[in-house]
């Protein structure tokens, strides 16, 4: 099942090229640090960046890495309908647990048109569809009852929330069901998000203290509250400080520290300015994960 503390890999480079031994290197690790569930071709995997080829063989790598010992969530996400659908095909084909697709960016479709976007996938391939909401990043938002429709597709299981909204929780049970699997993708609000009745998380933190965030969601999944509170407490700083610089350069500099990965990024993301370093170094101590 897909719950729990699921991280939105990065992608690592080395010399412009995708490091494949580093990657699956580090899907080990995360699996053994016990991570839940791993999403590659994220944003955080800086997939706007990737190149086709790179997409599809990512992907192939994770779950290549992982075996079937956790799921795969792969990133399917387009603004183009038919790249989305080849992506979810490629997902599928090297057996992927479900596709990751994210609302339509930049063109800004309406509620109709994200609709028949997901219409169009889950029509096309029968892969289990994980809608990923992000309106900070694609301008729309997919309203309660959009989502609501969505879930009325057969091949549609859950949902990604972005907004940082925990009370839409509650209103996404009222309208797709208390099977449908809704998971935040803010590390800040996940706490509350598990409180109105969340599963988990796509994260960002778990890439640096996956120790520390699956403890955090295990505690969340047992419904025991108090105690992941003070888990979130170690947690609150590496949840922001990660996204001082745009992201994922402050998490591959975290990683870069444990000789995980190379800091290196693409453009037109950057490094990390150095008052960034000194922060993620603060926030890494206090989340006090010792898994590397």
């Amino acid at each position: 099942m897909i719950k729990g503390s699921i991280t939105a890999l990065v992608t690592p480079f080395k010399d412009g090229l995708v490091d494949e031994k580093a990657f699956q290197d580090f899907i080990e690790w995360q699996i053994d640090s016990g991570t839940h569930g791993l999403v590659p071709c994220g944003t955080t995997g800086e997939s706007p960046t990737l190149t086709d080829k790179e997409h599809r063989r990512v992907i192939e790598l994770c779950v290549e890495a992982a075996a079937g010992r956790v799921p795969v969530i792969a990133g399917a996400g387009s603004n183009e309908t038919r790249v989305s659908i080849a992506y979810a095909q490629k997902a599928k084909d090297v057996g992927a647990d479900a596709a990751l697709v994210v609302t339509p960016y930049y063109n800004k479709p309406s509620q109709e048109g994200i609709y028949q976007h997901f219409k169009a996938i889950s029509e096309a391939v029968d892969i289990p569809i994980v809608v990923y909401n992000i309106p900070g990043r694609s301008i729309v938002d997919i309203t309660n009852d959009t989502m609501g429709r969505l879930s009325k597709l057969p091949t549609v299981i859950g949902c990604k929330d972005a907004t940082g909204d925990v009370t839409r929780v509650a209103g996404l049970i009222e309208r797709c069901g208390e099977d449908f699997i809704q998971l935040s993708g803010d590390d800040p609000s996940s706490l509350g998000h598990a409180a109105h009745g969340g599963k988990g998380c796509i994260s960002v933190g778990s890439n640096v203290a996956p120790k520390t965030y699956a403890e955090f969601h295990n505690l969340m999944l047992a419904k025991d509250f108090v105690a992941a509170q003070a888990i979130n407490q170690k947690l609150h700083r590496l949840h922001q400080d990660l996204f001082i610089d745009p992201s994922p350069a402050p998490t591959k500099y975290a990683l870069s520290l444990f000789g995980k990965m190379e800091p290196d990024v693409r453009l037109p993301i950057t490094l990390c300015r150095e008052s960034t370093k000194d922060a993620v170094k603060a926030a890494m101590a206090l989340a006090g994960d010792n898994a590397a």
